[in-house]
C-alpha cells in the first residue's frame, strides 16, 4: 500500500482534467488518484471511467466546491494525501519527498510546495510570500511557518485534515485555505512552505475573474467572522463596505457575505491570542 494519495476536484473541465490524469499516471511513485467530480454537467464521468478505469471516481450529486475535497481524502487509505487541480500536477519524485518529510517532522500537518505557473514555469506569487514568511515555527519544520497556502500545491496529513473538519463547507472555491490554515495551527499543528516540493499549475483562461473575486471577498468576511475579534471583524466588513461603493465584484461579495450571516456567526469559534498575534503579523 502506498503512502500517499491524490486527490483532484473538477467541474466541467474534462479536457484539462484528461491531460492532468494522463501526467499524473506517468509519477513513479504510483500514488492511488481520487477524482471528485462536482456535479459536471459535460461528460466528465463518462469519460473519466471510460479512458482512465485506475482512477477512483466520485460522482458527487451536488456541488460541494473546494469541500468536495473532503469527500475524496475520506475514500483515501493512506496517512497522506496531496491535493491537485484539474490543471496542475506534481514533478515526479516529490510526493515521495513528502512523505519523507512527514515522517522526519511528525507535528507537520501541512506542506505547501512551490508551484510553477504556465509554460514558462513562473513561480507563482503566493509562493514568493510564503517563503518570506515572517512567523516564528511553534513546532519543528523543514521550512518557513506559514498561515496559508495554495490548495493545488499543499500535500496533508490526511489525521489531522479530518480532525479539524477539512475545508468548510459553505465557502466554495476561492480563498477557501486561509481558515483551515488557521484551525490547523490553532490545534498545535505546523503547516510550513517546502521549495524542493515541485508542483506545475496551468489555470484556464476560460476561469471567471470577476466570479473568483467575488467570492474571495465573501471568503474574507466570512473568515473574518467566524475567527477573528470583534474589532478586527468590525474594521474589515467596514473596509470592504467602503471599497464596495465603486467596485462592483466587492459589492457582490459584501452582500452574499451578509445575508448568511447569522449562519456564520451561530459557528463563530475566536483563535487564541498567540494565533491572532500570528495573523496580525501577516495583515
Amino acid at each position: 500500500m502506498p503512502d500517499i494519495s491524490i486527490v483532484i476536484v473538477t467541474r466541467n473541465r474534462v479536457e484539462a482534467l484528461i491531460q492532468t490524469l494522463n501526467t499524473l499516471l506517468q509519477l513513479p511513485e504510483q500514488p492511488p488518484i481520487f477524482v471528485v467530480d462536482n456535479q459536471s454537467t459535460d461528460d466528465t464521468v463518462v469519460r473519466v471511467r471510460t479512458l482512465f478505469p485506475e482512477v477512483t471516481l466520485l460522482a458527487l450529486p451536488e456541488n460541494c466546491g473546494a469541500a468536495a475535497r473532503n469527500r475524496g481524502v475520506a475514500a483515501t487509505q493512506t496517512p497522506y494525501v496531496a491535493f491537485c487541480d484539474d490543471d496542475s500536477y506534481w514533478a515526479p519524485r516529490a510526493l515521495t519527498k513528502a512523505v519523507a518529510y512527514f515522517e522526519a517532522y511528525p507535528r507537520v500537518a501541512l506542506l505547501a510546495g512551490k508551484v510553477l505557473v504556465g509554460p514558462e514555469h513562473t513561480l507563482d506569487p503566493v509562493c514568493e510570500a510564503l517563503a518570506s514568511s515572517p512567523l516564528a515555527p511553534l513546532v519543528r519544520m523543514p521550512g518557513p511557518a506559514i498561515l496559508g497556502f495554495l490548495a493545488c500545491g499543499a500535500i496533508i496529513r490526511k489525521t489531522a485534515f479530518e480532525a479539524v473538519g477539512g475545508f468548510e463547507q459553505c465557502f466554495g472555491i476561492g480563498g477557501e485555505e486561509e481558515l483551515l490554515a488557521v484551525d490547523l495551527v490553532t490545534k498545535g499543528w505546523g503547516l510550513t512552505y517546502v521549495d524542493d516540493l515541485i508542483g506545475y499549475h496551468f489555470p484556464a483562461e476560460s476561469r471567471n475573474p470577476d466570479r473568483r473575486m467575488q467570492v474571495q471577498t465573501r471568503n474574507t468576511l466570512w473568515f473574518y467572522s467566524l475567527r477573528r475579534p470583534w474589532p478586527r471583524v468590525a474594521g474589515q466588513w467596514l473596509r470592504t463596505g467602503l471599497h464596495a461603493v465603486a467596485d462592483a465584484n466587492a459589492r457582490k461579495g459584501w452582500l452574499e457575505a451578509f445575508k448568511r450571516i447569522p449562519e456564520i456567526w451561530a459557528q463563530r469559534r475566536v483563535v487564541p491570542p498567540g494565533i491572532e498575534e500570528q495573523i496580525r503579523l501577516l495583515d
